[in-house]
């Protein structure tokens, strides 16, 4: 095998964005199972002996190696280390042997964590590793790099200045969504099946759409975390994007907390056997319809459902959803804010756009220019869409939406570089319906159904109350062997 290295293969990626992109195939044919291995299958290989860990990683890194040039999904590697813990063996849990990526926004031992910003080029590896991550360990996965994210996580591609963007594997001169990306773009093209992902408006379910997988939000406080928060805006939480149902939930009964403020989920296994009634909510935060592609997608979506028993029906936003977009960015800013604030304690420099991108400077500059108690009053109207939102399921088991209000869009259209004011109208055109969750604390699932004639992915985001995660797994467990997914291959793959 040919040595792998982690200077070698990012200066790869690096040179990687001067490549002609590549056109978007004709639709892929769905076909009657998997073109790739889940992570269950693949674990139950090694548990039976069928293939080694090691055989196993040593297959991954030259898949890594392959695809990383034209896809740019790693920021790190550490391919030495892993594949040693490989061949040492040992790994116990649901997914011991299997490889695994780290999104870039956690420390894992060993590897630097940069953020996807310029000013952590000199990040020494972390020396301790996050909670969260130590639970994967434990579920016996074995980490061999950091998968890419936009810088802090802000925007709804991986384009960071600080590396070369993202590409998605169904169209290389399409964003492949955000904040992880570079997950999202690993398990599209088979280099692994399952990758760690966090959502904090929209950060799992986003490219999972983009990239079609599944990809499911936790509720508030449902996974294993130091400080699971407990309020409007505590809206960060982790889990997965994989390509089957049963390897997120097997993940997710593996990592969340036996202590949370509800009853453990536990492994879901089945699909649903009772019947839904599901709102059907179309018109984004800004009121405006989603485009025909996706309204497309929803349509086929709901008659799914309908065809499968549930009642749908149309619904409206239980917020003044105008109004929640603006105090959104308020609470997007202020985080901001509070990172500039930290990095010039850090390093005794105000960052500049030498250390962070426009975008990010100027949300910080936008919490400085409010006037006294605004920021209070933003948070105390967030926690009344908490209440706004957890009564809207008083009428419907579920609420059916889009994800995006478009199939991905073209790298460069959303990314740090563009202009405040137009890139601002733009995230606004484009992300519409899922920051209200993670205010709401909800699980939101994006489930992919549908594929574009021009072969780009769809997501469809379906929504429950907090706590509901069970009913969610079930029913995308019922919608998977309705309609499945499995057989999809994307042009650029494993």
């Amino acid at each position: 095998m040919p040595e792998l290295t982690r200077r070698g293969l990012l200066a790869a990626s690096a040179g990687a964005a001067a490549l002609a992109a590549c056109k978007p195939a004709a639709e892929t044919k769905a076909a009657t199972g998997p073109w790739t291995p889940d992570a269950t299958a693949l674990a139950a290989q090694v548990r039976d002996k069928q293939i080694s860990a090691a055989e196993l990683m040593e297959a991954t890194l030259r898949k890594a190696e392959a695809l990383q040039p034209k896809l740019n999904f790693l920021v790190a590697t550490d391919f030495d280390r892993a594949l040693e813990k490989a061949k040492a063996g040992g790994q116990t849990g649901p997914f011991a042997g299997v490889p695994f990526l780290v999104k870039d926004l956690d420390d894992a031992k060993g590897m630097a964590t940069r953020h996807g910003a310029r000013w952590t080029a000199a990040m020494p590896p972390a020396a301790k590793q996050d909670v969260y991550v130590d639970s994967f360990e434990r579920a016996g996965l074995i980490f061999f790099g950091k998968s890419a994210t936009p810088e802090y996580g802000f925007l709804p591609t991986t384009e960071p200045l600080a590396f070369a963007p993202t590409r998605n594997p169904w169209d290389t001169n399409r964003s492949s969504g955000g904040s992880s990306g570079g997950a999202a773009a690993a398990v599209a093209a088979g280099v692994i099946p399952i990758a760690h992902a966090s959502d904090g408006g929209g950060s799992i379910r986003i490219p999972a759409s983009c990239c079609g997988l599944f990809g499911l939000k936790p509720s508030r406080g449902r996974m294993i975390d130091p400080n699971p928060g407990k309020s409007a805006v505590d809206i960060s939480v982790n889990h997965a994007v994989s390509r089957s149902v049963r390897d997120s939930a097997a993940l997710f009964a593996a990592t969340e907390r036996a202590d949370g403020p509800y009853p453990a989920v536990g492994m879901v296994t089945a699909p649903l056997n009772r019947k839904l009634k599901v709102g059907l909510l179309l018109k984004s935060g800004n009121g405006k319809d989603p485009g025909p592609d996706v309204a497309a997608a929803i349509d086929h979506t709901a008659k799914l459902l309908e065809s499968l028993g549930h009642t749908v029906e149309p619904t409206t936003w239980p917020v003044d959803s105008a109004r929640f977009g603006q105090d959104f960015l308020v609470l997007w800013s202020a985080g901001a804010a509070q990172l500039v604030e930290g990095i010039a304690k850090a390093t005794g420099k105000t960052p500049d756009e030498t250390m962070l991108e426009p975008f990010s400077l100027r949300m910080a500059r936008l919490i400085a220019g409010l006037p006294p108690g605004a920021l209070e009053a933003v948070i105390g109207r967030l926690e009344t869409n908490v209440r706004q939102y957890d009564s809207w399921f008083d009428t419907y088991d579920v609420v059916l939406s889009p994800v995006l209000t478009n199939p991905p869009v073209e790298l460069g259209f959303v990314d740090g570089d563009v202009p405040f004011e137009e890139l601002s109208a733009r995230l606004t055109d484009y992300v519409g319906y899922t920051p209200l969750q993670n205010v709401a604390g909800a699980p939101s699932m994006s489930v992919p159904l549908h594929w574009t004639k021009a072969g780009l992915p769809v997501g469809s985001q379906i929504c429950a109350r907090a706590g509901q995660e069970k009913l969610l797994f079930e029913l995308a467990y019922q919608l998977e062997a309705a309609e499945p997914w499995a057989g999809r291959k994307p042009p650029v793959s494993a």
